[in-house]
């Protein structure tokens, strides 16, 4: 007998994403998107420079889905509910935040900026980004697809997790701003577009199949 439908969440990587949503969106209110992206990309040092060079790559394909198909080797997951839903909750969101770019075709700082932006802070080592598909960030979009799916996978007793992995998305979302590579506003919609899409779409397919119940 199938369940009905309800929302599944993880309360402790929901309760960062809900802060981290009040305390962006306030920032954005009161400061423009120029001002807080020359705030976050000039306060920088050597050290930092590296670690979000590090952190960002939690929110490429080339991290996320590898750990999805690894997550297949435990027992729990080796089965056609967990490939579809893991599909589903990491394509939807990507499919829509491509959708979207198309649509807005934001320009991205080193654009926006290309006349004089021998002030924005940039490493060699980093991928220097000057197209126009700035809105929303795609990183930030996968990061928290990707973690608020792990969060919602997890056991009952392992939940308090979906702490770190709520602060491992916002982290992503902060260094694709100091990285030069998107505005606080596409980050920003980013992560909504990811944790939303992930959340409706796991508790969707939890009524086929109530994983969160079993674990």
């Amino acid at each position: 007998m199938q369940s009905k439908a309800r929302i599944i969440l993880n309360p402790y990587f929901h309760s960062v994403f809900l802060l981290w949503v009040s305390l962006a969106g306030s920032i954005l209110a009161i400061s423009t998107r120029i001002d807080i992206f020359k705030f976050i990309n000039s306060h920088n040092t050597e050290a930092t420079d590296r670690l979000f060079f590090l952190i960002t790559y939690m929110g490429q394909p080339e991290v996320i889905i590898p750990t999805l198909i690894a997550l297949m080797l435990l027992p729990q997951f080796r089965h056609k509910w967990y490939f579809f839903t893991g599909v589903a909750c990491n394509i939807s969101p990507l499919i829509i935040q491509q959708v979207l770019k198309k649509l807005f075709h934001h320009d991205r700082p080193f654009r926006m900026f290309s006349q004089d932006h021998d002030w924005i802070h940039f490493a060699s080592y980093w991928t220097k980004l000057v197209g126009n598909n700035s809105f929303p960030s795609g990183h930030s979009q996968g990061a928290f697809s990707f973690f608020c799916f792990l969060s919602l996978l997890l056991p009952a007793r392992y939940r308090m997790f979906g702490l770190l992995f709520g602060i491992f998305a916002v982290a992503v979302c902060y260094s694709r701003v100091y990285l030069a590579a998107h505005f606080f506003d596409d980050v920003f919609f980013g992560s909504i577009v990811g944790a939303v899409t992930t959340t409706l779409l796991f508790s969707l397919m939890n009524k086929y199949h109530p994983v969160t119940a079993e674990l």
